[in-house]
């Protein structure tokens, strides 16, 4: 059985964990019910930190001539010092961590879709970013694992978040370590995931933990998780991802029988055209792995990447274009 490190993810308290949105409630959410017992939190409401109280008027982003403002039309005040007075002070005093999950929409946590206002109250007409506290946290810790909960209900950008805060994870407990076996050992463990997210990441990590050695240890580990982090920025295509599919099956092409083969095909077929996670393809490969005790695929994280508790099928249908 797989043992993974446990992430340490900053969380948005509204979401199932505390009644703290400016209404007095909280958001019933699954996903963090699932995941608590596989990491280690760090709740966070900003708001109530500046502050304010629950219940409470609510806040907006404001977009005038001095740029984007924090404002609580009810009471006039502008929150904008506070609130990055205090995104500075929390982030600065954070320890080291793997990822965030934020609310969405929220004018202090948004990460991309928080609704601007102009100075009178309407929509304004530059549309949507993130919000104040949202903001500062992707100014510094964007190569982390950081979604909003609204994003997440989508299964492969869910996929994309559980694959990185567990790799990152992962590779905090390398950087403990004080022997570069240990590193080379992570490489090795995620080639296919890197193949999958990014050949270019691949080769240069690679060349790296090559020529490591001409390093001293904490600049080698440093370069690498810049690197690591820079190749899973983002969802790997579909298209890579099949192509490692394919390349894994292949240690299997003398011992399947047609019927197997062809089964595999279509569970394929169905992750390309969006209808099945990609864990329900590898769960196949994984079967066959154990079945012929192949000992190399058994060392690949792009297999288990996170707790198998934590694969789900559910899926909002929204966010596909990512």
């Amino acid at each position: 059985m797989t043992e993974f490190a446990r992430p340490r993810l900053v969380l948005s308290r509204c979401l199932e964990l505390e009644k703290v949105r400016y209404n007095g409630e909280k958001i019933a959410y699954d996903f963090v019910r699932e995941l608590e017992p596989f990491v280690d939190l760090v709740p966070i409401c900003p708001e109530v930190e500046i502050g304010l109280g629950v219940p409470r008027d609510p806040i907006r982003l404001v977009v005038g001539e001095d740029g984007v403002r924090l404002y609580q039309p009810s009471t006039r005040r502008d929150l904008t010092l506070a609130m990055q007075e205090f995104g500075d002070t929390f982030l600065s005093g954070l320890p080291p961590v793997d990822g965030f999950v934020l609310k969405n929409r929220s004018p202090s946590c948004g990460i991309s879709d928080v609704k601007l206002h102009t100075p009178d109250g309407m929509p304004a007409s530059s549309g949507k970013r993130a919000g104040m506290f949202g903001q500062a946290v992707i100014d510094r810790f964007g190569d982390l694992a950081v979604e909003d909960e609204g994003r997440l209900r989508n299964f492969r950008i869910r996929e994309h978040f559980l694959t990185k805060l567990f790799a990152l994870a992962a590779l905090r407990q390398v950087e403990d370590s004080t022997a570069i076996r240990d590193l080379i050992d992570f490489h090795a463990r995620y080639k296919f995931v890197l193949m999958a997210y990014s050949q270019k990441g691949l080769r240069e990590l690679g060349r790296l933990v090559a020529n490591g050695r001409d390093l001293a240890l904490d600049d080698l580990m440093a370069r690498y998780r810049v690197g690591f982090a820079a190749a899973l920025r983002r969802p790997p295509k579909y298209t890579s991802v099949i192509n490692v599919l394919d390349h894994a099956a292949g240690y299997f092409k003398r011992t399947l029988d047609g019927r197997e083969k062809a089964m595999f095909r279509r569970q394929v077929d169905r992750y390309r055209s969006g209808r099945l996670p990609l864990a329900g393809v590898t769960a196949v490969l994984w079967a066959w792995v154990i079945r012929e005790d192949e000992a190399y695929l058994q060392g690949q994280a792009f297999f288990q990447p996170y707790p198998d508790e934590l694969m789900s099928v559910s899926d909002s249908g929204k966010g596909r274009k990512i």
